[in-house]
């Protein structure tokens, strides 16, 4: 027996029935919110890092957790090439941080940005909600992007503070 198929009734709002396109892609994920990542490498004594909104827990056991990035991304060489990263949640507090680490060419580790040198070397950022050091397990290519998967090894959750989030093409704070 086969299931019934899904009906295919237009939305009467504007842009419905659009084929499939990065366009059509990217104004209906304005739509969904997100939480707020900073990943960081560090790769021949230099730290680098970007701003993720695509983080999710994968699995429990093991602790798995993945991201995406651009292979055209300034960061890319440096999660390419590095056995650990770290992975910081932000908070609302942190709307200026996530904007640092999302603009190309800004110095992302310069004065302003408080972090230390944390296990296996990852470039660990003060004052975030939480965070976590893993080990690359895999990189999957995703068309101009690559999913990495990573092991959490060690980490932080005791950080205060409520997060952010990324609607609409902006850093917003979470309202009750």
């Amino acid at each position: 027996m086969t299931a019934p198929a899904a009906p295919t009734v237009p939305s009467p709002r504007s842009g419905a029935g659009l084929p499939g396109s990065p366009d059509l892609l990217r104004s209906v994920f304005r739509q969904h919110a997100a939480g707020v990542a900073v990943i960081t490498a560090e790769t021949g004594g230099r730290p680098a890092g970007f701003t993720a909104t695509s983080l999710n827990s994968v699995s429990a056991d093991p602790p798995l957790l993945s991201f995406t990035i651009a292979t055209g991304a300034s960061s890319w060489p440096a999660v390419r090439d590095s056995e650990h990263l770290g992975v910081h949640i932000l908070g609302e507090h942190q709307r200026e941080l996530a904007g640092l680490f999302a603009r190309s060419g800004a110095d992302r580790f310069g004065p302003a940005t408080g972090w230390h040198a944390g296990p296996h070397g990852v470039p660990v950022l003060d004052g975030v909600l939480a965070w976590l050091v893993c080990r690359v397990v895999a990189r999957v290519p995703a068309g101009e992007h690559r999913v990495i998967i990573a092991e959490a090894v060690v980490g932080d959750p005791a950080g205060e503070g409520r997060p952010l989030l990324y609607h609409q093409g902006r850093f917003n704070a979470l309202r009750d």
